[in-house]
């Protein structure tokens, strides 16, 4: 029985239209499964097996203006980038420009992988000259793009660094990590059997060079910092770091996650470090994760050359050509990396240029100390780059983040990093704005402004008001139906 069916008559006018998005007396909407509003049974006759097969189906059988209701209610049910502004700190979520889906779109950009090189020479030209373009602003000599994910190449800039160590005969164990940095820094480090040494913050939040200088020893195999760092600040001892890293024989790794607070105006392979991966998702614009596809390419200094993995694209007299590098740590990945990801990067690093790259960093800079200076929330560290972390102070972060869904817009990451309590950490990134910094900074106000009651109990004008989140994410119900059957 369907969720309408089993709704009293005396409900029956919290009902829109027929079959239209189920709006309940307090006032949650729900939108029923297509199944649910209608089906039938479709004789299936098929040449395979009978035992891979059923002789019917039960599907659902809307007509196309019940279709298309249907979805656009279910998107408008939804938030994402193009509904509104969405500053998670360090996640990073830019809009995705449309130009580069309609290259990816081309029919020829569909190249099979396994075609013959002779006959993809423009898809391997287009990558070459990504890798030099990334190479160019990251300061490395050279660059890989097969891994697909930032955290794939994480792991690869460490088993790099991890090869590196074991050509040259040093038995090391430990990767030193500050106690602000991303969680898979620390899962990278672990998955590639290293020990895991925390390294706390100074006052300032940025990295305590004493507690450096006792953690650092012949057993370190890296450091691996981001800068500026989760909290918006750029690590001002950076020159000094690297030479105190490399003194003790250890590689500097750098996390590309907020690269985009330095393009055009500063380099992490000049600040001493020898290998990072670049997020092409938040730096260059691509789509960010979800399940699909990404990329996260790993630059390396030319000591490091050697290492990266298989196949490399390289020039030749003639063209272009793939190749093993002498010690290559093998594949992290199919083929030549995610292509269509990769070309959107390329497409975005050609179509803004040098310019337009510290253009945007420049902005989002700018954006992000805009938006911190508009808040009321208490922000303890600074100056800062691109991201800030503001304290919910009395409130719960978590409660102020549901708060501010009422208002119609995303609310920034909570609750980390934690050595800033109940943190509220922002990224407005330079696609806003003044106008929508302006209805942000006036969410995070009227978040702050409200009462206990009000705040406990939001967000109250969504699709879904509080959920179990944790269970939410371990036992996926996804259809009333699925919640029905367990009732």
């Amino acid at each position: 029985m369907s969720r309408q069916q089993e709704r009293p008559d005396e409900q029956s006018e919290t009902l829109t239209f027929e079959q239209a998005s189920w709006v309940d007396p307090d006032g949650d909407r729900y939108e029923p499964l297509l199944s649910e509003k209608g089906s039938e049974t479709v004789e299936v006759d098929s040449e395979l097996p009978d035992d891979l097969t059923r002789d019917s189906l039960e599907l659902p059988n809307p007509s196309e203006p019940e279709l298309a209701r249907h979805y656009t209610r279910l998107s408008e049910m939804n938030y994402g980038v193009e509904s509104g502004p969405f500053p998670l700190g360090s996640c990073t979520m830019k809009y995705n420009p449309k130009f580069t889906e309609d290259l990816a779109a081309r029919a020829d950009a569909s190249i099979h992988p396994d075609r013959s090189e002779r006959s993809t020479q423009g898809t391997l030209g287009l990558l070459y000259e990504l890798q030099t373009y990334l190479g160019d602003i990251g300061g490395m000599d050279a660059v890989t793009l097969q891994p697909p994910a930032g955290a794939a190449g994480e792991f690869t800039g460490i088993l790099v660094a991890k090869a590196y160590h074991e050509t040259n005969g040093d038995e090391r164990s430990e990767v030193i990590i500050p106690e602000s940095a991303h969680g898979t820094n620390f899962a990278t480090a672990a998955m590639a059997g290293y020990d895991v040494v925390s390294l706390p913050s100074n006052e300032a939040g940025r990295v305590d060079t004493e507690a450096l200088e006792a953690a650092l020893s012949e057993k370190t195999a890296a450091l691996m910092l981001t800068n500026p760092n989760t909290l918006g600040l750029f690590e001002r001892d950076i020159e000094e770091i690297a030479e105190m890293v490399h003194d003790v024989g250890g590689i500097l790794y750098y996390d590309g996650a907020n690269l985009n607070a330095l393009l055009g105006r500063a380099r992490p392979g000049d600040m001493g470090f020898d290998v990072m991966h670049y997020n092409v998702h938040k730096t260059f614009a691509t789509p960010h994760g979800g399940g699909g596809p990404g990329a996260g390419p790993v630059g390396v200094t030319e000591e490091l050359r050697e290492f990266l993995p298989d196949p490399h694209v390289r020039a030749t007299d003639t063209g272009y050509e793939t190749h093993t590098p002498d010690n290559s740590i093998g594949k992290v990945h199919g083929y030549d990396g995610n292509w269509l990801v990769l070309l959107k990067a390329h497409a975005y690093i050609t179509r803004l240029g040098d310019a337009g790259l510290a253009d945007a960093s420049a902005k989002a800079v700018l954006n992000a100390n805009y938006l911190a200076e508009q808040i009321d929330y208490e922000i303890p560290f600074g100056p800062f780059h691109h991201e800030f972390v503001a304290s919910a102070g009395e409130q719960d972060a978590a409660d102020a983040a549901k708060r501010m869904l009422d208002f119609g817009v995303h609310p920034p990451t909570t609750k980390w990093p934690e050595i800033v309590p109940e943190a509220l950490m922002t990224e407005p990134t330079e696609i806003e704005s003044k106008r929508t910094l302006d209805q942000l900074a006036a969410a995070f106000n009227a978040a702050s402004a409200s009462d206990t009651d009000t705040i406990e109990h939001a967000p109250s004008r969504t699709a879904a008001g509080r959920i179990d989140q944790t269970s939410a994410a371990r036992n996926p119900r996804l259809s009333w139906q699925a919640l029905d059957d367990e009732e």
